[in-house]
């Protein structure tokens, strides 16, 4: 079924409304437009605002305690037009995308506004259990599609991770961030137009002006990219369960269970404490015992494994403090954006939805619109009313 004749279903049988699909594919058409219109001209509006200001608090508004920015990716099908350079990599330098002629990716950011409290020393300075449980982490990484073929278990689900956010939240003395409201932003356009719409949506809310101030994201290039050109006064962190997910890879490459669980639960404590340097060094020891990688070596062969680990906690060294984001009260997983792309996917994404460029950048900014704390949606159909000739303006109800 198409993502028409699913809202054209969902009307009748919620409202009771006898609407066809096509009349539901031209009303998203028409307020879709208009959506996408006002938040490209709020944005040419930001960009052309002295850099003062752009990284100031707008008038009228108060900045939160605790602003947060994540960056992440779906995937939807688009019909007309070839894979544009802009499409990312994953983590390990591959093609995000599977190799489906039509499937492309949506950039989708959560800014969230939080409440959480300050520490002087690490409030849990011992990894939660959830993360040293043995079931629970084989679930868990295979849910996160880890690319590593020494766990034998990458699946092609864009579900996030269910346990994530409950596992960050198995602790007695310390407790995760709260969202208190938040906001999204969807495209489909080029990663160098994404950034400035989110650096609008951000400074509308007074991120900058925050007095904590975080940028989530996994290991992909393209969120760093990002933060380095938008938000680099945002303390930046590298997703801990992504961090948890190479660690483990490695410390099973090549090794029987039990040796492997071994070393992993190990290296897991360290990577808690922000100890990323010691598994490093460990990390390199090993890689020098298999040897370096050689192109005749299998993606998920021992060598590639250890090898992709070093490189990716290598670069990602800064990001992985997680003593220091504890104390600070700040959040150490993207779940919630993964849990953002659901929602997205559950619109946009299935075997029978195919979108044009245009109908998928519309449909894209309704549903943040939708999915978005602040209302967006209700604040434009007042608008639209008002400017209405021959309508009077009317007050919507509660």
């Amino acid at each position: 079924m198409t993502s028409y004749e699913q809202a054209a279903a969902a009307l009748g049988e919620l409202f009771e409304l006898s609407v066809s699909d096509k009349e539901v594919r031209r009303v998203c058409k028409s307020i879709g437009t208009d959506r996408c219109a006002e938040r490209d001209a709020e944005t040419a509006s930001y960009v052309a605002l002295p850099l003062v200001e752009r990284k100031g608090v707008p008038t009228g508004v108060t900045a939160p305690d605790l602003a947060v920015v994540g960056t992440d990716g779906g995937r939807l099908q688009i019909t007309d037009g070839a894979m544009s350079d802009e499409e990312p990599l994953d983590d390990d330098g591959e093609e995000r995308l599977n190799n489906g002629r039509h499937w492309r990716e949506d950039k989708i950011a959560l800014l969230m506004t939080m409440t959480s409290d300050e520490h002087e020393s690490d409030p849990c300075p011992d990894v939660p259990k959830t993360f040293v449980e043995r079931e629970r982490i084989l679930k868990l990484t295979r849910e996160l599609k880890a690319r590593s073929s020494a766990l034998k278990a990458a699946t092609s689900s864009d579900d996030p991770p269910e346990d994530a956010v409950a596992a960050s939240e198995d602790t007695t003395r310390w407790k995760p961030p709260k969202v208190k409201e938040k906001q999204l932003v969807a495209t489909r356009r080029p990663w160098a137009e994404f950034g400035p719409m989110v650096a609008t949506a951000a400074w509308r809310q007074g991120f900058y002006g925050a007095p904590r101030k975080a940028f989530l994201g996994d290991g992909a290039e393209t969120n760093w990219t990002l933060w380095r050109n938008h938000f680099s006064s945002f303390t930046p962190i590298l997703d801990f369960i992504h961090a948890l997910s190479y660690v483990f890879a490695a410390a099973m490459a090549d090794r029987a269970f039990a040796a492997g669980w071994t070393c992993y639960t190990r290296w897991i404590q360290l990577v808690w404490e922000g100890r990323v340097d010691v598994v490093l060094a460990e990390l390199r020891v090993r890689q020098s015992e298999l040897g370096a990688a050689t192109k005749d070596d299998a993606a998920g062969s021992p060598r590639r494994v250890v090898g992709r680990a070093v490189d990716y906690l290598g670069n990602n060294r800064e990001r992985m403090k997680y003593a220091e984001y504890r104390r600070s009260g700040l959040p150490m997983v993207s779940s919630y954006v993964e849990s953002a792309v659901k929602q997205f996917n559950h619109r946009v994404k299935g075997s029978e939805k195919f979108w044009t460029e245009s109908g998928a950048e519309e449909m894209l900014q309704l549903r943040a619109d939708q999915l978005s704390d602040d209302r967006p949606l209700a604040e434009f159909w007042k608008r639209r009313v008002s400017q209405e000739s021959g309508q009077n303006r009317y007050r919507m109800a509660a």
